[in-house]
């Protein structure tokens, strides 16, 4: 919830701003998010950046750091000012934690923008760039729309950033009418398509629906069945490290983690009385201690500790109840959980995706789908959707819900030989699902992370793009 203080309007304005900047400028780079300027000291060779220049837009304030000190003004959404320290990583989890960090999903704009500033082809000249960059905090500037004043006004959303790039240095947009530009929007492409006719105006913004951003590619956590500008990339975990030895030391962790329980769903929901997929987990859940005590007593006469038997769990499912938030920004209550897991739990929930998915490959723990749209049909950039089977399983939750399916026949029924082949196969997606820090060490830069592949994949998409204009 949002505070109040007693201080006058003027000097809290002056206050957060200060405060702000104290959380965003710790090192000269970092300047650049107060301006947007890119920079020309970049270790690359012209030869590493051909084709991979990169020009950051330098945008006014408004359409980024000032929108950070409304963290605090939208009651309805929660207070989010905690979450802005170390660039949009959050506050350590404990304070002596090198990698984890209490992370909040909305500040992947300012998460990315923070780790572009970085990127080694990045150049002033917007005539020779390959692709231009948006810093604006669409997700953010949304919030007045979907939680604040402007709730009648969301047809809107977008529009005065549109202005201002056919107003400043319009040859930039003009060149390629907005095809080479890309930005990213935190929050599901679901918030932003309600369709510009709707009257009255229904939940969500009409950024994706106005005609003036068709051609800009978007980056979102979450895409629609049907994208056309979006391309979804990870949701960020808490999992960020600083360098290539706390990287392995967690790699190595998740590697010799004994995984007791055979199942695990770490989330909310499945409590009412309609069917639903959730429902069917937790009446599954709740009814494997049954399961468990029976088998335990006959195990041995049964030969249920066979190469594919629950004799070598002590649970058959685990639940972390996630209800009302309470494990949103705090890890420790389900990444020890899912580092003991074999198989962890994905349905779907308000929308297709969730960000358990990526804690989950992050533990090493196989997730299990139950709609197509909650990852293969999402993140192919990132999990590489002609392997899905390699380190995923899928069960239609129609089977489940309506038809009988009990989700732990079908886990039972793989051999452990695979599991084992699918644990590797979840090793090797660690980083490419995880957000390393900001000023991350050499060694650990030669590993691609979420960002990394997220502007390979951008830049392929954008020349594409220009190839068949």
């Amino acid at each position: 919830m949002a505070y109040k203080t007693q201080i006058t309007p003027i000097f809290f304005s002056i206050t957060i701003h200060l405060f702000l900047v104290l959380i965003i400028i710790d090192s000269a780079s970092s300047l650049q998010i107060l301006n947007t300027e890119s920079t020309t000291s970049n270790p690359a060779t012209t030869e590493d950046c051909n084709n991979r220049w990169i020009h950051i837009r330098n945008l006014p304030s408004r359409f980024n750091l000032d929108l950070l000190t409304n963290c605090s003004e939208y009651p309805l959404f929660g207070d989010f000012c905690p979450y802005l320290a170390n660039h949009g990583l959050g506050k350590k989890t404990h304070i002596k934690s090198r990698s984890w960090y209490r992370t909040d999903s909305l500040l992947l704009e300012l998460i990315f923008h923070r780790r572009i500033l970085e990127y080694p082809c990045l150049t002033d000249d917007p005539n020779v760039a390959n692709a231009i960059f948006l810093p604006y905090y669409a997700a953010i500037d949304s919030l007045r729309y979907l939680y604040g004043p402007d709730v009648n006004s969301s047809f809107l959303h977008g529009m005065e950033l549109f202005e201002f790039l056919q107003s400043d240095e319009p040859g930039i947009w003009e060149r390629n009418m907005g095809h080479d530009h890309f930005l990213v929007m935190a929050r599901p492409a679901w918030d932003f398509s309600q369709p510009l006719d709707n009257d009255p105006p229904i939940w969500g913004t009409s950024f994706l629906e106005l005609p003036e951003f068709y051609n800009v590619t978007v980056l979102v956590p979450e895409g629609r069945a049907w994208p056309w500008q979006e391309h979804a990339v990870p949701y960020p975990t808490s999992f960020h490290p600083p360098n290539l030895a706390c990287f392995e030391a967690w790699i190595q962790r998740v590697k010799k983690s004994r995984r007791t329980s055979l199942m695990l769903f770490a989330g909310g929901g499945g409590i009412g009385a309609t069917p639903n997929i959730r429902r069917s987990i937790r009446n599954e859940c709740e009814n494997s201690s049954i399961i468990t005590s029976n088998n335990n007593s006959s195990s041995s006469r049964s030969g249920f500790n066979g190469s594919n038997g629950i004799g070598m769990y002590s649970k058959i499912c685990d639940i972390v109840d996630c209800s009302n938030g309470i494990c949103e920004h705090d890890p420790i209550r389900y990444m020890k959980p899912m580092l003991q897991a074999t198989f962890c739990l994905q349905p779907p929930g308000d929308t297709p995706t969730r960000r358990s998915t990526f804690d989950a490959i992050t533990a090493g723990c196989i997730p299990v789908f139950f709609e197509e749209l909650s990852a293969k049909m999402q993140y192919g950039w990132h999990l590489l959707g002609e392997r899905y089977a390699e380190f995923s399983v899928f069960i239609p939750k129609e089977e489940v819900v309506f038809k009988g399916l009990k989700i732990l026949d079908v886990l039972m029924g793989i051999p452990r030989s695979e599991i084992r082949r699918m644990r590797e196969s979840i090793m090797e997606l660690i980083p490419r699902v995880m957000y390393r820090r900001h000023g991350s060490s050499l060694g650990l830069r030669t590993k691609k992370d979420a960002f990394d592949t997220a502007i390979d994949g951008t830049l392929e998409r954008i020349k594409d793009r220009l190839a068949n204009m």
